[in-house]
Formats: structure tokens, C-alpha cells, sequence
């Protein structure tokens, strides 16, 4: 690994296009949130807390800056321990609120403790990984990490705090990739969490439509979600399938070790105890969320009223849409969590297609600096960090685009800088400043 240089009188300090493209999202941000509450009781409060969240959150960016980023490195088992702290904490003393116990409510505005943990985890992961040097393409580093995390997102879930997971889990898999993970066992993480998904999104449609139960197959398949005779069934049933798939590829002459049926048969049952922990956490509103992904168009009134008229929102503005607090769906009150969920559909009626096109190109601003940065980072430390930062802006964006046009499910994740959300906003602005630290101890200029 190659030794920090020190900085060079002349050398830049900070990546002024990252800069110029963070507080063009935020006083984007801040005038689509005045202009999303701008007709509702609670404007004052709204505003207020955003305002609060401004500066705090801009010295958060210039904390992260300032600070050398390798202290993260050096301190991990410390930032390990207060992530465990914070987040045992809110289930002891937070509020309760939306269905989960996920704030601390202080004299001023309130704090969602996950969001700052969310930056802390992937500077504990990107630690832990850079001390694995030549072991990491061992399937022990992608064990290990695991066993370091679940406490993690165990504490997480029992909140639970379904959209802190869905954020991080794609930001620990970039981060993977990027570290020299082998890309079998990525795959496996992968297939693991579409397991989990699969069970968990299938019980909740049977759940949502239980007419679906006359048929004995879908009364079975409903039965692995809590009945351990079944679960242990479907286990032995897994394990021969393993068993015999492997016997057929050696028939054909396809040799490979056994140890990767074994795995994947692991995987799977794996994902199906995933599935019912995820299922057994879920409130109704998070159903009412899948099948209003599923079929958004089958229940127009109830699921699938928010998603569909945010997108009439969007398709009411057109190309350059009505102005800036001029939006009708929105300022009538038609699009629900218009300042926080939909906050895209507000942007899409005001500012029309090009406004939409203007966040989008702001954002993928910042993603092409953070690679940047991290090409340009002194040391593997900083190269992963950057690589979780990014996985975690890039998650961001793709699920409020993805969720606005339909194939993602609505699943309550903030735009960062753009939507309402204090928490989200200072965690995000102090995610940046440590990129900033990143590219000020740059080796390359």
C-alpha cells in the first residue's frame, strides 16, 4: 500500500465540481420542499426543522472534510460500537412513530438515528475489508463481514426500518465488488437476498388476497412462513435437490466441488429464514406497498392511489412543467408525502421533464466525481470508501426514479437533498464531506 504525500502547496483541496453540484441539489431541495408545503397546516414545522437541518448539516460536510478520513481506519471498532450504541438506544428511548420506534425526539426537530449509521457502517465495512489484504477473495471475509453486520441490521429491523436496509445492503455489495471479492460469492449474496425477497413479496400477496388459498399449492407454499413442519420438509427437499444436481453434473462430466451445491442449497434455505424474519416484521402499510407494486391499478383508490397519482403529477407537467409553486395535483393536496416519498412528482409538475432531467444530471454529477475520487484516493482505505458512498448515492437515485415510474416498490427512501428529511440530509452531506477528505489527501492531482 503506498505511503500518504503529503499535500502540495498548490494542490486543490476540494473537488469544486462535487461541491458545485451538492448545493445545487440543496437549494434545489429547498425550494421543492417550500413549494411541496406550501398548502398544508404543518408548513411552518416542515420548514423550520429543513432550516435547522441546513447548517447543522453543512457543518457536518465540513467535519467530514476536515477531518483525515484514515481516522474512520484507525477508529473502526470504536465507530462499530457507538453504531451498536445509537441504534440500541432508539429501541430503548426513541418515539414511536409511522409504525416504528426509529426517532429521537429532542427539544427542536427529531433524529433518525439509521441514517447516520448507515454512512458509519460502510466506513466499518470499508475497514474491516481493507485489513483483510490477499484473504479477501476467501469466502471467511464475506462470512466474517456478515457476522459483523447481522447485529447491525438485526437492531435495524426490529425498529424495523425496512428502507435503512434496502439503502445499505446494495452499498455493502459495491463496496464488495470493488474490495476483490470473489464474484461467486457476490452472486450468493445476491441470490440470498432475492430468496428472501421472492418469499417475503409472495407471502404478502397471498396475505393481501387470501381467496388464494383455495388452491392447495399456494396454501402449502403459505404454510412455510410459520409452520416448522412444513419449513423442515421443504428443507430436506432442498438439500436432495443439492444432492441430486450435483450428481447430474458429474454424469455429464461437469466436475465442480461439491462445496458449491452445498453452499448453494445453504442459500437458499437461508433466504427462506430471511424471508419469514422480514415477513414477521412487516406492518400493513409495508404490504399495502408491495401490492401497490404489483398491481398499483387494481385498487386505484386504495394501494395504488399514491404511486399513480404521483405519476399523473408527473405527466401534468409535461416538458417544462406549470412553475415553481404552481403545481395543481400537488398544492391540492392529490399527491400524498409530496414533500418526502413523491417529492420527484412535485419536481415533475413545477419543472416539468427538463426539471426531473436537471436533479437527475446533478446527481449523476456527484456519482462520476465520488469514481473519481476514488481512482485518485492515496490509499485502499479511501478507494473503498468512496466505492460504499457511492453505491449508497447510486441506490438513492435509482429507487426514487425507479419507484416514480413504477418498477420499484414505494418504499419510503428519501432523495437526498431534494426531499424533506433532516437526518437523511446531514448524513448525506457529511457522506460527501468524507469524500471531500478523500480527494484533499489524494495522491494523484
Amino acid at each position: 500500500m503506498p505511503d500518504m504525500k503529503q499535500m502540495s502547496p498548490g494542490r486543490r483541496r476540494f473537488d469544486f465540481i462535487l461541491l458545485g453540484a451538492m448545493i445545487g441539489l440543496v437549494i434545489f431541495g429547498a425550494l421543492c420542499i417550500m413549494s411541496a408545503v406550501n398548502s398544508i397546516s404543518f408548513t411552518n414545522s416542515v420548514v423550520r426543522t429543513h432550516l435547522i437541518a441546513l447548517p447543522i448539516g453543512a457543518l457536518a460536510f465540513f467535519a467530514g472534510w476536515s477531518f483525515n478520513y484514515q481516522i474512520y481506519d484507525e477508529q473502526w471498532k470504536a465507530l462499530y460500537g457507538f453504531i451498536l450504541l445509537l441504534l440500541i438506544g432508539v429501541l430503548l428511548f426513541g418515539s414511536y412513530q409511522r409504525g416504528s420506534r426509529s426517532w429521537f425526539v429532542l427539544p427542536f426537530f427529531s433524529m433518525q438515528p439509521s441514517e447516520i449509521c448507515r454512512v458509519c457502517t460502510i466506513l466499518v465495512a470499508a475497514a474491516f475489508l481493507d485489513r483483510r489484504g490477499r484473504r479477501i477473495r476467501e469466502v471467511s471475509s464475506v462470512f466474517y463481514l456478515g457476522i459483523l453486520l447481522i447485529p447491525i441490521f438485526g437492531l435495524i429491523m426490529m425498529q424495523p426500518d425496512f428502507s435503512s436496509v434496502v439503502v445499505t445492503l446494495p452499498a455493502l455489495l459495491v463496496l464488495l465488488y470493488c474490495t476483490g471479492v470473489n464474484v461467486f460469492y457476490l452472486t450468493l449474496v445476491a441470490l440470498l437476498a432475492g430468496v428472501a425477497g421472492f418469499f417475503t413479496i409472495s407471502w404478502t400477496y397471498i396475505y393481501l388476497h387470501p381467496e388464494l388459498m383455495d388452491y392447495t399449492v399456494v396454501r402449502i407454499f403459505h404454510e412455510l412462513s410459520h409452520n416448522g413442519w412444513y419449513i423442515a420438509g421443504f428443507s430436506v427437499i432442498v438439500a436432495v435437490l443439492g444432492y441430486v444436481t450435483w450428481w447430474l453434473f458429474k454424469q455429464f462430466r461437469v466436475y465442480l466441488p461439491s462445496f458449491y451445491f452445498v453452499l448453494a442449497s445453504l442459500v437458499v434455505l437461508a433466504g427462506l429464514f430471511g424471508g419469514m424474519f422480514v415477513d414477521h416484521q412487516m406492518k400493513p402499510h409495508q404490504r399495502k406497498r408491495v401490492e401497490a407494486f404489483l398491481a398499483p391499478r387494481s385498487d386505484p383508490r386504495g394501494a395504488g392511489y399514491n404511486i399513480l397519482q404521483a405519476q399523473i403529477a408527473m405527466g401534468a407537467g409535461g416538458i417544462a412543467g406549470k412553475g415553481l409553486f404552481s403545481g395543481t395535483q400537488s398544492r391540492l393536496g392529490f399527491v400524498p408525502e409530496r414533500h418526502t416519498d413523491f417529492i420527484l412528482a412535485v419536481v415533475g409538475e413545477e419543472l416539468g421533464l427538463l426539471g426531473t432531467l436537471c436533479v437527475l444530471g446533478l446527481y449523476l454529477l456527484i456519482l462520476w466525481r465520488i469514481i473519481a475520487v476514488a481512482y485518485m484516493s492515496g490509499d485502499r482505505y479511501g478507494y473503498l470508501v468512496c466505492a460504499g458512498i457511492f453505491g449508497m448515492f447510486f441506490t438513492y437515485m435509482l429507487v426514487n426514479y425507479g419507484m416514480l415510474i413504477g418498477i420499484v416498490p414505494v418504499a419510503g427512501i428519501p432523495l437526498p437533498f431534494i426531499s424533506y428529511g433532516g437526518s437523511n440530509l446531514v448524513s448525506s452531506l457529511w457522506a460527501l464531506g468524507v469524500v471531500q477528505s478523500v480527494y484533499a489527501h489524494r495522491l494523484r492531482a
